[in-house]
């Protein structure tokens, strides 16, 4: 989260363009984020959905990152791979380069990457896959999405790029600021008041209590909203009202002057 003077200033943003077309579930969830991760084709989508993704971005002034996968449309990007590090390279690569040319065919441009599922795990906490990621885009992009203290931070420092570390208003965290499993009965937040609640926690009091109780102290300057999920585009206008009825700045991290 930024502060700008006494007003706290974070972005909102959706995974987007997951299924086989584009739905007018996905374009009501673009009315109430700052920035929208569309999927690249690896995990879910294919080149016509991001071209109406990125052209619904622009009309509505959305900014636009590459949700990058692993090659795993059967297991939803959710799988750990085993892939070489010049295999994972090449398939970052080309999942940026197609997502960029729809994007720009829609005048619109990519403006950071964030991994998805199994890929973004793994970068949380494992340096080579962090560094693989990094070292592949860091020639086309400056910008990556992690979870907080990320094993990313390093080899990303390094090259320049800018860190924007992210938190989840519909998903529940563990003591270590961990998001649970996806089978634990408490790893989904449906209720749009509670993501609500969820959201306004980590932007004003940075942190979230976790499913056991306790307190984590997170930092973030994101809030993710999934939108492959039924309900999303209500989770979505919950969050967002939460969040300027409590008088924080909903508003993209790529417009930030300290960015």
């Amino acid at each position: 989260m930024t502060d700008t003077g006494d007003v706290p200033v974070i972005d909102l943003n959706a995974d987007l363009a997951e299924h086989d077309s584009w739905t007018d579930d996905d374009a009501a969830l673009l009315d109430h984020v700052t920035s929208a991760s569309l999927a690249c084709g690896f995990h879910a989508g294919n080149r016509e959905v991001m071209r109406a993704a990125a052209e619904a971005c622009a009309e509505r002034g959305v900014v636009i990152g590459a949700h990058v996968s692993y090659r795993d449309r059967e297991g939803f990007g959710r799988r750990n791979l085993d892939v070489t590090p010049v295999q994972l390279a090449a398939d970052i690569v080309e999942q940026w380069e197609a997502l960029t040319a729809e994007a720009h065919a829609s005048g619109a441009v990519v403006s950071y990457v964030k991994p998805h599922g199994a890929l973004y795990n793994r970068m949380a906490v494992d340096t080579e896959t962090a560094g693989v990621i990094v070292d592949a885009l860091s020639s086309r992009c400056q910008v990556l999405v992690s979870p907080p203290a990320s094993a990313a931070d390093r080899s990303a420092r390094a090259v320049g790029f800018r860190l924007v570390s992210e938190g989840y208003c519909d998903r529940g965290y563990d003591r270590r600021g961990h998001l649970v499993p996806r089978d634990h009965d408490r790893a989904l937040v449906d209720d749009p008041g509670t993501a609500g609640a969820q959201a306004r926690s980590l932007a004003i009091e940075r942190g979230v209590t976790s499913v056991d109780g306790r307190w984590v102290a997170l930092e973030v300057e994101t809030l993710c909203v999934h939108g492959d999920r039924p309900g999303a585009d209500r989770r979505a206008r919950a969050v967002h009202a939460a969040l300027t009825e409590a008088g924080v700045t909903v508003r993209s991290f790529v417009d930030r002057s300290d960015g």
